[in-house]
């Protein structure tokens, strides 16, 4: 679904991810993991079509992002750490305008975007202004507009930052049902309790470089996540 090729993205001269390569299959949820600064959002932000790279390929079901980004971008959702909304508009109204972009017929928007707002407790703030909302619901709402073109792949960064913890637990069943239904998740997290119960595959990168990837049960061996990557981090 996701296949990265000898990526790399260099800031003022300066290599920021260094020939990084990964694939992440259907049906898959694949945790990206690193300390600040390593790289994970600016790879994510390149795999959204956010930002261009100097080397490599990244391809999308079997799409280029960069020769065809439109193709791209109508299978997947980007949910950054700190979604930019327009504050203006009212919670449906922001939905519909995000339901307009990827065409989606009324009955369906409909029903998608009751199915999510009930399940993130949202429903009644709809018609309240973005303006209102506390982090944590513009965080719901931003997920929902993520959810409501039933992307194949999603791509999360921090995504439980700001969520309550009903909330968190209500992602983490979304995660999973969409990799039930064929799509898959690569997201990057801090949360590395997260990353060793909810992950399928797992990637660690440090100043740029994959350092250890895997299955999550592979790279852990006998010991915890948490004490697998502070080991990586600190003497690979």
């Amino acid at each position: 679904m996701l296949r990265i090729e000898n990526y790399s993205k260099s800031y003022d001269s300066k290599r920021v991810v260094d020939h990084l390569s990964l694939h992440v299959l259907p049906g898959e949820i694949f945790g990206f993991i690193g300390h600040n600064g390593a790289g994970k959002s600016t790879t994510i932000k390149s795999i959204a079509g956010i930002l261009d790279f100097d080397e490599g390929h990244i391809t999308i079901d079997g799409k280029d992002i960069v020769k065809d980004p439109i193709a791209c971008k109508s299978v997947m959702a980007y949910i950054p750490d700190n979604p930019d909304l327009y504050e203006g508009l009212t919670g449906i109204r922001y939905l519909n305008f995000i339901a307009d972009v990827f065409r989606i017929e009324s009955n369906k928007r409909d029903a998608l975007i009751k199915k999510y707002a009930d399940a993130f407790e949202l429903t009644s703030n709809l018609g309240d202004s973005i303006s209102s909302y506390s982090h944590g619901m513009k965080q719901k709402l931003a997920i929902i507009s993520a959810l409501i073109h039933e992307p194949k792949l999603l791509l999360l960064d921090e995504p439980f930052v700001g969520l309550d913890p009903k909330a968190s637990h209500t992602l983490k069943g979304i995660m999973r049902e969409i990799c039930d239904a064929g799509g898959c998740i690569f997201f990057s997290t801090h949360v590395l309790e997260v990353v060793e119960k909810l992950c399928d595959h797992v990637a660690i990168i440090k100043e740029g470089k994959i350092v250890k990837e895997g299955k999550v049960e592979e790279v852990m061996g006998d010991q915890s996540l948490e004490e697998v990557f502070l080991e990586l981090v600190e003497h690979a």
